[in-house]
């Protein structure tokens, strides 16, 4: 029998599933940069990941993806400091074999300046999924 575990160096994730947006916002990021400092001591979580996948963990870094619109914006690295996987379990529906999700937590390692923010994310993303 197989598994179906995946093992993920990379937390690429929406605003609803926990991108902080409320304080990374490209436009803004570029007209006055956010340091690693403003996110100093901040804790953030993650939610609604499908299928059951582990990051790797702290003091392992993460690269940190914001996706928009289907679209990769790569912020900087975090480190996962707390992993969840469960069961999805949608109301009046039945359980499926491999209808899993993953949620966490993570903080901020490092924050990229916005012109290497920009040359990461074109070097990185895969084919077609870049925001630049």
């Amino acid at each position: 029998m197989g598994s179906a575990i995946e093992i993920n160096d990379t937390l690429q994730i929406t605003t609803d599933q926990g991108f902080p947006s409320e304080l990374l916002q490209r436009d803004s990021h570029v007209q006055k940069p956010v340091t690693i400092e403003d996110l100093k001591d901040r804790i953030f979580e993650f939610r609604g990941k499908f299928n059951a996948r582990i990051f790797q963990l702290a003091p392992v870094r993460v690269y940190w993806v914001h996706n928009i619109n289907d679209k990769w914006l790569f912020w900087g690295k975090i480190a996962v400091i707390e992993q969840t996987i469960s069961q999805r379990i949608v109301a009046g529906q039945p359980w499926k074999e491999g209808d899993w999700q993953t949620a966490g937590k993570y903080t901020v390692l490092e924050l990229y300046d916005p012109a290497y923010q920009e040359e990461f994310t074109r070097r990185e993303s895969p084919t077609g999924k870049s925001y630049f």
